[in-house]
């Protein structure tokens, strides 16, 4: 057989060792945990008024360092991202019954954190080269009932915040952002996260900051600061007033993270300006490898955006190229290509929405006096985000691996590769 054989018809693979996985933990956290560990006082938090109430030590250095690092008021760290995106909600003070426009390409946690105060979810479409949420398509969704606009930062880019603040700010909602997967992220002279009433990050395995798991939540606004922190830890112990204001969606969670955790992430904070310009640099070369190819779009940079590159997000011209896309998904896994990413998520094709089962098994709360309209999730709601999830996404997750600059030389050549031989496929 030729080299040049794609492997999946009998040839050598062009990537033919492992790549090194990433591991962004170390020394300096195993100290930092160790530490924690000697000192007896895993979680110093206490459900009651008093000092105890904020956290332990770690977790309250931690808050004022990822504050001073993301340049906000007030930075609340919790027991994971979708606690975060929770307490978000519930800190706004929606009714039930209250719409929350959302995107659909997103984790499952940023529309049932809504449900959780019996908000109804509403999904607007993605733009088809940033892959975030439309606002144009935001625009045409708002109604009487919505009370807020919640973003994803999705693969490591922001959101068009500045036009989605213009929205917000016309009808007076509230924003929302969940940059889980873009914390380093920056647009418009700040951080990704930061430019919504309340943002923030994910600190789980595979994000760019890793603590096993946590969340921080960032915002500039006082007042929802301390709802956040009530929300976080039991708050219906410590609220001292009848104002139904302060009292509403204060139920009693647990969202605290413990010592260790915040020890860790605050090791980890320190790696991430590092560890997104790394990220970039493998972007760069594959920009560079992967450029030409017919048929084949790489990752668009909005205008004074940067990107951290939790997907490397590319889209395939399939009437172009002739090829379906699991084909050549097929092909380029044969040659060795890891951590493909083919298409990605529609959340209202998933089975709790487009049967409307979220409480019970009666629809509620969209079978309920609290819902003024009838919803439906389905086929055709967001036809970008479901073309590119069935036919046209590819993407490469750059979170998994090291991608030293010879690894990313063997995934260009293995791309291509293929390229060279889609007339075989």
């Amino acid at each position: 057989m030729s080299k040049d054989t794609l492997a999946l018809l009998g040839g050598q693979p062009a990537i033919n060792r492992p790549l090194e996985l990433f591991n962004s933990v170390g020394e300096a956290e195993a100290d930092a945990a160790a530490e924690v560990i000697r000192g007896g006082v895993l979680s110093a938090y206490i459900g009651a008024p008093g000092e105890g109430f904020m956290g332990g030590p770690r977790v309250r250095a931690f808050e004022a360092q990822a504050a001073k690092y993301f340049g906000v008021k007030h930075a609340i760290v919790v027991n994971s991202w979708t606690s975060g995106l929770i307490a978000a909600v519930g800190a706004i003070g929606i009714e039930p019954g209250d719409e929350i426009i959302t995107t659909p390409w997103t984790m499952a946690a940023t529309a049932t954190a809504i449900l959780h105060f019996n908000g109804i979810p509403v999904f607007a479409d993605i733009d088809p080269v940033t892959f975030n949420i439309s606002p144009a398509s935001v625009e045409k969704l708002i109604t009487p009932r919505t009370r807020a606009i919640m973003a994803v930062d999705i693969f490591g880019q922001s959101a068009d915040m500045k036009s989605l603040r213009e929205i917000a700010d016309r009808h007076g909602l509230k924003l929302l952002c969940d940059t889980a997967q873009a914390p380093g992220a920056r647009a418009d002279g700040a951080y990704a996260g930061t430019l919504a009433d309340i943002g923030g990050y994910s600190l789980n395995y595979h994000k760019h900051i890793h603590c096993g798991e946590g969340g921080i939540l960032v915002t500039n606004d006082d007042w929802l600061a301390k709802r956040l922190c009530l929300i976080r830890n039991h708050a219906e112990a410590v609220i001292r007033s009848d104002d139904p204001a302060e009292l509403a969606n204060m139920l009693g969670y647990n969202f605290r993270m413990g010592e260790i955790e915040a020890a860790i992430a605050s090791v980890q904070l320190e790696k991430l300006a590092p560890r997104v310009a790394s990220r970039q640099r493998a972007a760069r070369e594959l920009d560079a490898g992967l450029g030409g190819l017919r048929g084949l779009r790489t990752p668009a940079l909005a205008e004074g955006a940067t990107h951290v590159y939790y997907v490397y997000g590319m889209t395939l011209d399939i009437d172009a190229l002739g090829v379906s896309r699991d084909r050549i998904v097929e092909a380029l896994r044969a040659e060795g290509v890891p951590a493909l990413v083919p298409g990605y998520q529609n959340l209202h094709l998933l089975p709790l929405f487009r049967n409307k089962i979220a409480y019970g098994r009666r629809g509620f709360p969209w079978n309920s006096p609290y819902c003024s309209r009838e919803i439906n999730y389905g086929p055709g709601l967001c036809p970008v985000a479901e073309e590119l999830h069935a036919r046209s996404f590819l993407g490469i997750n750059l979170c998994m691996y090291e991608y030293h600059p010879e690894d990313v030389e063997l995934i260009v050549s293995a791309f291509r590769k293929v390229w060279s031989n889609l007339s075989s496929l």
